[in-house]
């Protein structure tokens, strides 16, 4: 990463992502862009037990949406969903155990749920792994790479159908303020060659899911996709992965409701159909993926050569 990259988005996220950045921006928030009755409408959730998903979770039931909540760790799953059931009186909250580092698992979740299930209105991306040391699953994948960017193609992927199947359907991806430091890596996706950060390849996993949803919204036109900024968050994961930023920020972290907020309103408001299709989202608006001057935007070609290495990865594990 660059000096100039890194104190650009040090100097944007002061101004942009803290809680502060939030209450000023809330100013101008229209409540009734949150009105929209979703009853009858379901959504999957990722990582919905703690932090940001389960704020996500939380604010969606309220509404009166059915939630399935995709966790890694049941008891963990089971006492989030019972906390929602609890506080919003909503009993259409469904666990389902995954962890999506575990690559064909991902493959046969996602073709079960089809399965059983026979409408997803709004599917929301928002698990997220974050490695301190290299590591690598069952099938020999990194497991940051396998549980961020892989397991993203896949459950998107095998969900489309049923997605365009449903009415007014989306996918709204949980993004990080990291992405903005990196530019698409066609090559060593596996974090094999040099030395691993953990943060590093977290925000390149981020930068590849934004290209991901660019990608497909281009050939899936009748779904919504994007993605969000939720800005710097005081969530369990960067307290335990960032412990430095987080002593030393701590003050000026966005609660998990304020950071699921662009996440709500990607996925309840009936205005987020109307915004163009494959956009980044930061606090209700559409703003640039990309630093001013840090060359970070990847070519067509690169793009293009990425979605294919993901396709040929996600059919090496594809069950028959």
């Amino acid at each position: 990463m660059s000096l100039y990259r890194n104190s650009a988005w040090f100097l944007s996220g002061l101004t942009q992502f803290t809680r502060n950045a939030f209450v000023s921006a809330s100013k101008s928030f229209v409540e009734k862009d949150m009105e929209a009755s979703v009853a009858g409408r379901t959504f999957m959730i990722t990582g919905a037990n703690s932090g940001i998903g389960k704020a996500t979770a939380m604010a969606i039931a309220k509404k009166g949406g059915t939630i399935h909540m995709v966790c890694r760790n049941k008891d963990k799953a089971e006492e989030a969903r019972a906390e929602i059931v609890k506080e919003t009186g909503n009993k259409e909250i469904y666990v389902h155990i995954l962890d999506l580092s575990e690559t064909r698992k991902v493959w046969e979740f996602a073709e079960n749920f089809k399965k059983k299930y026979k409408t997803l209105n709004v599917l929301i991306n928002n698990a997220g792994s974050m490695m301190t040391k290299r590591e690598v699953n069952a099938e020999g994948l990194e497991k940051s790479f396998a549980s961020n960017s892989l397991a993203i193609y896949i459950l998107t992927k095998s969900l489309i159908p049923l997605l365009e199947k449903s009415p007014d359907p989306r996918v709204v991806t949980v993004s990080s303020g990291g992405m903005l430091v990196q530019k698409l890596r066609t090559g060593n996706l596996q974090s094999e060659l040099g030395g691993y950060d953990g943060t590093m390849v977290y925000a390149q996993n981020k930068r590849q899911q934004m290209v991901m949803t660019e990608q497909w919204a281009t050939a899936h036109p009748s779904i919504h996709f994007s993605a969000m900024h939720p800005g710097w968050v005081d969530t369990p994961t960067v307290a335990t992965l960032m412990p430095d930023f987080h002593r030393s920020m701590k003050e000026r972290l966005r609660t998990p409701e304020q950071g699921a907020d662009t996440a709500v309103w990607l996925a309840l408001s009936e205005l987020t159909a109307a915004r163009p299709s494959g956009r980044f989202f930061q606090d209700r608006r559409m703003v640039s993926a990309h630093l001013p001057l840090a060359w970070t935007r990847s070519s067509a070609l690169e793009d293009q050569k990425f979605m294919s290495v993901m396709e040929d990865l996600a059919k090496n594990f594809q069950p028959h």
